[in-house]
């Protein structure tokens, strides 16, 4: 029997805004899609953020059993600056100003897209398919839409007539956004003459002649509208229906409400029955913003090559602070909130560290079973990683209860322990454990066994202030000393 099979897991769809049963279309079996980078720049710390929460949800679903075909894009054509349908590609601008070409710009970054996330312990998806792999699909997407009167063509290019469609259909279900509303607060912009009405989107660009990404179709010589990108790629891998689309919820309007449009429009059903949105990440309580200079990325957090943070951090102390709110809330990124997630990532993997030094006896004084529930019952509730987190330093406190010898635990229980925190830790949560991975060599450990018995030579001749340097002078480089009644231990951060 599968794990999913005893578990029931409830998913908070922004489509009903409610958490639901989860129930796959066909069981045992998950397809997951979720809106990938527009590879034009560094990825973006936010960006980060919603990955490493559906990594999150991906690894879960992968060890509760189930079969996930996970699909994450790369957008590499056809996304305007400011999300808009007139103005310039944004790759190409970039390709522009750097005097290079297109391509070469997404090769860039798409590479550095995929080593900021191996960094942080990322499974790659089952399939990262790219929009200008996929041209003929979503011409063929277009002209079923035309097709079924839901858009027009208008010198040369194509637009989704989202009137005729709010006819019949609900447009604006997911951002529960009504289309009056959207009418009346739509302001007169230049270059949206070509539209009937300015809440049309584009299905199809014609190219301007300095437009350099440009492909042939029935209509012109063009580009794909973003939003249908996604429509294209997501229903070829998983079907005209599929089980969750995830993203940023920045891209819950206008980006995902139009991926429902269309896929109403051109198949006649709703293609998503479960739509997860992961929340903003903000710097030092403002939202990031290259702009005013509220900004930090990847690599410079990771380096501690930044004006907003003391020193550089781990990536699973970034992904441990992450993972200490949920994917829904906001994230407000401090240098006080990282060094705090930082002794607690610590302090849970010195637990982890201890459990192979535990000794069993013939009874447990703890419920393992029942706490091991709890750990799942957390991640049912719609992934809920901070209780996760909370359960799992209940364990720390039973590791050091019971190698202090005020708790005991049975060799069943220990073993059932030892698997339990390994799942949750290392395969769920993502965690690698980087605790005394640098202080491997005889050398450095025979060092630190000098300086530890140079202090509890001090320490007996109560020269604390001689104790307390050498504890304060090694913690400065990384190396923390821990008193306990076996002794003095040590770990290298």
């Amino acid at each position: 029997m599968q794990l999913y099979q005893s578990q029931q897991l409830k998913i908070y769809n922004s489509l009903s805004g409610k958490k639901e049963i989860f129930k796959p279309i066909s069981e045992g079996h998950i397809g997951m899609y979720v809106c990938g980078p527009t590879v034009y720049s560094n990825v973006h710390l936010g960006n980060v953020r919603t990955f490493m929460s559906f990594d999150m949800v991906f690894r879960y679903l992968k060890h509760l059993g189930y079969k996930v075909r996970y699909v994450r894009n790369i957008t590499d054509a056809g996304h305007l600056e400011n999300d808009a349908d007139e103005g310039e590609d944004k790759i190409t601008k970039k390709a522009r100003l750097e005097q290079i070409e297109p391509m070469e710009v997404v090769q860039r970054y798409t590479v550095d897209f995929h080593n900021i996330l191996n960094t942080f312990n990322f499974l790659p998806p089952s399939i990262e398919p790219t929009a200008t792999g996929h041209i003929i699909e979503q011409i063929e997407l277009i002209s079923t839409i035309i097709e079924n009167g839901y858009a027009y063509e208008i010198n040369g290019s194509v637009y989704f007539d989202v009137h005729k469609f709010n006819e019949t259909n609900a447009y604006g279900k997911l951002s529960k956004r009504k289309l009056d509303d959207l009418i009346h607060n739509t302001r007169e912009l230049d270059g949206q003459s070509d539209k009937k009405n300015p809440q049309d989107f584009a299905l199809w660009k014609k190219a301007e002649p300095q437009h350099i990404m440009r492909w042939p179709s029935p209509w012109s010589d063009g580009f794909p509208g973003w939003h249908l990108e996604c429509t294209a790629m997501s229903t070829k891998y998983l079907g005209e229906q599929f089980d969750i689309h995830g993203g940023g919820m920045d891209l819950k309007f206008p980006h995902h409400e139009c991926e429902i449009a269309q896929n109403e429009a051109a198949k006649g059903k709703s293609p998503v029955n479960y739509w997860m949105h992961a929340n903003m990440l903000e710097l030092n309580g403002q939202r990031m913003s290259k702009t005013t200079g509220n900004t930090v990325n990847p690599n410079e957090l990771l380096s501690g090559n930044n004006k907003f943070f003391s020193k550089a951090y781990a990536p699973s102390v970034i992904r441990f602070f992450n993972a200490q709110s949920s994917y829904r809330s906001v994230l407000d990124l401090t240098d006080d909130g990282l060094l705090a997630s930082e002794k607690g990532f610590y302090r849970l993997m010195d637990a982890v560290n201890l459990l192979n030094s535990l000794n069993a006896s013939s009874t447990s004084s703890i419920d393992i079973l029942a706490w091991k529930q709890k750990c799942y019952d957390a991640m049912n509730d719609d992934f809920n990683s901070p209780i996760l987190i909370a359960h799992l330093f209940e364990a720390a406190k039973f590791i050091n209860q019971i190698k202090e010898g005020s708790e005991t635990i049975s060799a069943d229980d220990l073993e059932l322990l030892k698997k339990t925190i390994y799942n949750f830790v290392y395969d769920i949560l993502g965690l690698e454990n980087t605790v005394n991975t640098d202080s491997g060599t005889d050398k450095l450990s025979g060092a630190i066994d000098v300086l530890i018995k140079l202090r509890q030579e001090a320490r007996a001749n109560k020269d604390f202030a001689l104790s307390d340097k050498i504890r304060d002078e090694l913690a400065e480089v990384g190396i923390q000393l821990k008193d306990g009644k076996d002794g003095t231990t040590f770990t290298v951060n």
